[in-house]
């Protein structure tokens, strides 16, 4: 082997690897991700259950969205006053408590009740996980540990929309909760057991408003509000156009979950590219790269097959998107990393509302192509803000 090519692998094998922590992490996203995203595909059964209709029933998912940002924005500050493991422990602990109430829910005012307190609890957990993983990322693998738990949410989505039509067929609607309850509880069980660290600061827990001083936070939640309100006025909607648009099965979205999912969790094998690059360097050019897939959507949206694959090259581009976004705020200030990272949520849980609302009457007066094309330019300003030089 010549010099050179020893070298190589020494440098090869000098990289550390990327912490077991870290997939544990994985599966509290997991765990969180799949309660978020379960009520839609099981909304029918429950809605007969109740002999209530699916909007009514989608209360719950929306009081579950109305719990996150409230809980992000006002709790997870207390993520650096008490430190992260010991408030996602507590938090998972409420997530279960939430999740058996909600599987046992007599009446539906009940479940709409029981998914505000899972709100709550996701409110403090995601905060506390991505806290968590940019602490536990060792010097040169920040990008990678990120990537490696931001692959929860493909789980939650490849494994949790596509198992829990099933389970509500083959069992009751009311199984899928008591199931997530469950993993809840081993998620909880095996983070007791670890020896993930509690860095704790002291002082009093830092406000909101006050963590919008520190310098360069305020463009990276611009660039969060404009990204994730795209993604979901662009998906809310993708559902329906292929169903009533396109005159596909309703099946028809679940293919579509597991596209986006496959595309975002293939994505993590590259997540070295941007510790190489540096997380600042790529992420204007990440979303750029979003904005054309947008483009993309827009002109294949007639075509059912080239639809899927745009879909899971947007997972992909979506997961640079969002890694690099935990990664630049995670790093401004690590003494305030649980309170930045409840503005975050925050943020994200408020663009949920924003994007499902404002693109309502975009997409019943002009068409999902328009959509996509409006996810585009919101997607510039995400850009915008990506590149904007703090002083």
């Amino acid at each position: 082997m010549s010099n050179s090519n020893q070298a190589i692998a020494l440098a090869t094998d000098a990289r550390p690897p990327i912490p077991a922590l870290a997939y544990l992490l994985t599966g509290c996203i997991a765990v969180i991700g799949s309660n978020s995203l379960v009520l839609g595909p099981i909304a029918p059964a429950v809605a007969s259950s109740f002999e209530s209709s699916v909007p009514t029933v989608m209360v719950a998912a929306a009081a579950f969205g109305l719990g996150t940002s409230a809980s992000a924005l006002f709790l997870a500050r207390y993520i650096d006053r008490l430190g992260a493991r010991r408030m996602l422990q507590g938090a998972l602990l409420l997530l279960a408590i939430a999740l058996v109430a909600s599987a046992a829910a007599p009446i539906l005012i009940m479940l709409v009740a029981a998914q505000l307190v899972a709100g709550i609890a996701a409110g403090v957990a995601m905060p506390a996980i991505y806290a968590s993983s940019a602490a536990i990322a060792p010097p040169g693998r920040e990008s990678g540990t990120i990537g490696v738990v931001l692959t929860g949410w493909t789980l939650s989505m490849v494994a949790g929309v596509s198992l829990s039509a099933v389970l509500a067929d083959l069992v009751h609607w009311r199984a899928v909760f008591a199931t997530v309850a469950v993993l809840a509880m081993l998620a909880l069980a095996s983070l007791t057991l670890t020896s993930l660290s509690d860095v704790r600061k002291s002082g009093p827990a830092p406000t909101p408003l006050a963590a919008l001083g520190i310098p360069g936070i305020v463009p990276l939640l611009v660039a969060c509000a404009a990204f994730m309100t795209a993604f979901y006025g662009v998906y809310g909607y993708l559902g329906d156009y292929l169903h009533s648009g396109l005159g596909k099965p309703v099946s028809a979205n679940g293919w579509a979950a597991f596209a986006y999912g496959i595309g975002f969790g293939t994505a993590a094998l590259l997540d070295g590219v941007i510790d190489r690059l540096g997380a600042r360097r790529v992420m204007p050019f990440a979303y750029l790269l979003v904005a054309a897939v947008y483009v993309a959507i827009a002109a294949t949206s007639n075509s059912f097959g080239l639809t899927l694959a745009m879909v899971a090259v947007w997972g992909l581009a979506n997961h640079f998107g969002l890694n690099v976004l935990v990664m630049r705020l995670s790093a401004l200030d690590p003494s305030q990393r649980g309170t930045i990272m409840g503005l975050n949520s925050a943020v994200t849980y408020l663009a949920v509302f924003i994007g499902t609302t404002g693109f309502g009457p975009i997409y019943s007066s002009f068409g999902f192509a328009t959509c996509a094309i409006v996810a585009a330019l919101l997607m510039l300003v995400a850009v915008a803000a990506a590149a904007w030089r703090t002083r």
